[in-house]
């Protein structure tokens, strides 16, 4: 499905494993050397026996045939551990190549796909592509290429001689492959189906996790621990539970394909083939030594190929994940840049859906100018968020125009775009480094002197400089910052990036009474001479608000400050009263 305003598929994709053609020929090819090489000492074996076959009766010994039996299979020997390294070398290089190559792409495609790709989904999904898509590939690339390989031609060259030495012997050979091979399917049968469910269960097992372990800090202060903890049980337990089933069921097939393959198992059955070709058909015995030798190589290579079809699905599930990632445009780049003059926004009848078919925006009208609140309130889905995001262009509108300084955010390229543009979420988001450069995240080069400025305006510097480390603590490590401390680092990183407009999503939401006094004051030191535009939940921190568009079902049904919005009658005072209503409930409880 393709929009104006979402991410469309592009026809052709770059093969996910373009990078290391070359290679993956070259470990084939000594992959194929090796096979052939495990099959010809035991050719030697057979030549050498039948070389000294004669002396049994007292016959002649053909010396030369027999030391070049045992030559043939010491060079083979040699050859065959040979290219087995050079073919192990060869897969793991191409696989580091491949995950440079692959990670590279991903972290350079990301940069360029719209902001809203990125929150439309969970971390455990994007953790999918990024971690666990490439780590099947390196199953395929570093082992499966090469153990397919072998396993495949292994038999192929043993049956090849086989015949060539007594089609009987070669045909008898056969029963057990030829019971494995109709078995197989039967074990993969909805396979297809599972690995869909086992893709599904990993993504919602990630997701939980990531959000235990980022989480914790904050779902402990608010007392939700027990509800995370449970969402996590719930995905361990589906997983689990998916998985087991997925074994128990097939555990009886497996089991007797492994029977049937066991070197034990067809070994016995050879010999008995064998016995009754020499008692009843008056085969030589040293003719049957071939079937005894490479019969047993027919089935055995089988189970690791079991074991290596499972990582290729895998595989190339994961290869069409990624080419599906890689599929999706990036946002459309400027065709005639343009740069904004001022922090003004301006909203021209903008429309907007997240698929043409349910629009969630119709014809919104407004300006935001710079020194000024917007706030943005409404029911639940009545489009404030969408709307706030279309600023920075996390997507593109479907119709209209949104424009930032008098230039069309469309037009304005990335980089330009978010300097111009900040957006402080209602989650902070830091990184696992240290306070300092937390904030000056968007700014590295920023001096100690305007990264202290900015923290003291955040009303975040005394207690910076009470850590350990001051501004070298590491966040995550040596300091853990409760909800509003670490809502006023990223409004000091804000404030240092000093974007003409910031977009603020209720940054005092996780904030406890005491941080949200101090991260109002914030607000107002980031307010002074910015555009700032805030999708309000607590209706009482946007009462100073220039402006108030309330919205329902994506229209804007009132528009103008809090005691003007208050004389009408109309939803801002529902909401209101409702709101006032249940601040005090929750006092008194």
């Amino acid at each position: 499905m393709s929009t104006a305003n979402s991410p469309t598929i592009r026809p052709t994709t770059p093969p996910v494993l373009r990078a290391i053609r070359g290679r993956l020929v070259l470990v084939v090819v000594l992959s194929l050397v090796e096979a052939a090489m495990r099959v010809v000492p035991f050719i030697g074996i057979v030549e050498l026996a039948r070389s000294l076959w004669p002396a049994l009766d007292g016959g002649p010994v053909d010396t030369t045939r027999a030391w070049t039996a045992v030559g043939l299979a010491l060079g083979a020997l040699v050859l065959g551990v040979t290219s087995g390294i050079g073919a192990g070398l060869m897969s793991h290089l191409a696989d580091a190549r491949m995950q440079l190559d692959l990670r590279s792409r991903i972290v350079q495609h990301v940069q360029r796909l719209p902001l809203g790709w990125l929150d439309d989904r969970s971390s455990g999904a994007v953790k999918k592509i990024v971690e666990n898509d490439v780590s099947a590939l390196h199953q395929l690339v570093a082992h499966s290429v090469r153990d397919v390989t072998t396993a495949v031609a292994v038999p192929v060259l043993s049956l090849v001689y086989l015949f060539s030495v007594d089609w009987r012997l070669a045909l008898f050979s056969t029963v057990p492959l030829l019971a494995t091979i109709a078995i197989y399917p039967v074990m993969m049968r909805g396979s297809k189906e599972k690995y869909a469910q086992f893709d599904q269960a990993t993504v919602g097992l990630n997701a939980a996790t990531i959000e235990l372990v980022q989480g914790i800090s904050v779902v402990k202060t608010f007392g939700l621990a027990g509800r995370t903890h449970g969402r996590y049980r719930e995905q361990t337990s589906n997983f689990s539970g998916f998985y087991g089933a997925w074994m128990r069921e097939a555990s009886v097939v497996v089991t007797i394909m492994e029977l049937i393959t066991s070197p034990v198992v067809v070994l016995g059955y050879l010999c008995g083939v064998s016995l009754w070709m020499v008692s009843a058909l008056g085969v030589v015995p040293v003719d049957v030594l071939p079937v005894l030798l490479l019969g047993i190589g027919l089935t055995a290579p089988l189970q690791q190929l079991g074991y290596s079809s499972q990582h290729v699905r895998m595989a190339l599930r994961a290869r069409d994940s990624l080419a599906e990632f890689f599929a999706v445009a990036p946002l459309p780049p400027s065709s005639q840049p343009q740069t904004p003059t001022s922090g003004r926004v301006e909203l021209e009848a903008v429309g907007f859906g997240y698929d043409p078919e349910h629009p969630v925006l119709h014809d919104v009208v407004a300006a935001c100018t710079p020194g000024t609140v917007t706030a943005l309130v409404g029911p639940s889905g009545s489009g404030k968020s969408s709307l706030a995001r279309l600023v920075p262009r996390f997507y593109d509108v479907t119709t209209g125009r949104v424009g930032v300084g008098g230039a069309d955010v469309r037009q304005v390229p990335a980089g330009e775009l978010y300097r111009s543009v900040g957006f402080v979420f209602q989650d902070a988001y830091l990184l696992r480094t240290s306070v300092r450069d937390n904030i000056r995240l968007t700014r590295p080069a920023a001096s100690q002197v305007e990264v202290e400025e900015a923290a003291r305006a955040a009303q975040i510097h005394d207690r910076i400089t009470a850590l350990g480390r001051g501004y070298d603590t590491v966040v995550g490590e040596e300091v853990r910052l409760s909800g509003g401390e670490a809502q006023r680092l990223t409004i000091a990183r804000a404030l240092l990036t000093d974007a003409p407009v910031l977009v603020l999503d209720e940054a005092t939401a996780f904030a406890d009474p005491d941080s949200e006094v101090a991260i109002q004051r914030a607000l107002s030191t980031l307010a002074a001479g910015r555009t700032l535009l805030v999708i309000a939940h607590r209706l009482h921190t946007i009462t100073e608000a220039e402006q108030i568009l309330v919205l329902d079902g994506g229209r804007i049904v009132q528009r103008g400050t809090h005691p003007e919005l208050l004389e009408q009658q109309g939803l801002y005072q529902q909401m209101w009263q409702q709101y006032r209503s249940a601040s005090a409930a929750a006092e008194v409880s």
